[in-house]
């Protein structure tokens, strides 16, 4: 059961965090947590062929946000979603880890996803992620697009 929460590879706060989830709710389905900048050009470009916003509506105003949404809004040509990877993976390849950590907590193993789940058992799982110890943020949506996020403190 651990082994689904180990291969998050999540820094010690989120990884209890991911630990008392699962235990209190074995079926649920951890779909993200530590990235490298590939991972996390993967992760947007799947959200950014839906919405070419969704980085600007998804990510507080920060540089960081802004130099991705440029890019975007500067290439309408670019419309698979491993064309938009490529392009957002090799502005975050540049950043030093202080400019991704400003971006997102998954590059420092701080945030996990979990595949949003309907009904009682839902809300259920969601409850029990408002209650997770050192949870700094919970998102049910990001860019209008349904996406169960948590966030960490160091």
């Amino acid at each position: 059961m651990s082994d689904a929460v180990d291969r998050l590879n999540l820094a010690p706060r989120a990884h209890a965090a991911a630990l008392a989830l699962l235990a209190a709710h074995p079926s649920v389905i951890f779909t993200s947590g530590r990235r490298d900048a590939a991972d996390q050009a993967r992760a947007m470009a799947a959200n950014v062929i839906q919405n070419r916003c969704w980085i600007a509506e998804t990510y507080r105003p920060t540089a960081e946000r802004d130099q991705l949404q440029a890019w975007i809004d500067t290439h309408p040509e670019v419309t698979t979603k491993d064309a938009v990877a490529d392009g957002l993976r090799t502005i975050m390849e540049t950043w030093s880890d202080a400019r991704r950590a400003r971006l997102s907590r998954h590059f420092a193993g701080l945030a996990f996803d979990v595949r949003p789940v309907g009904g009682a058992a839902g809300a259920a799982i969601k409850a029990s992620i408002r209650g997770l110890p050192g949870l700094v943020k919970f998102l049910e949506g990001e860019g209008g697009l349904v996406r169960w996020h948590a966030e960490f403190a160091p």
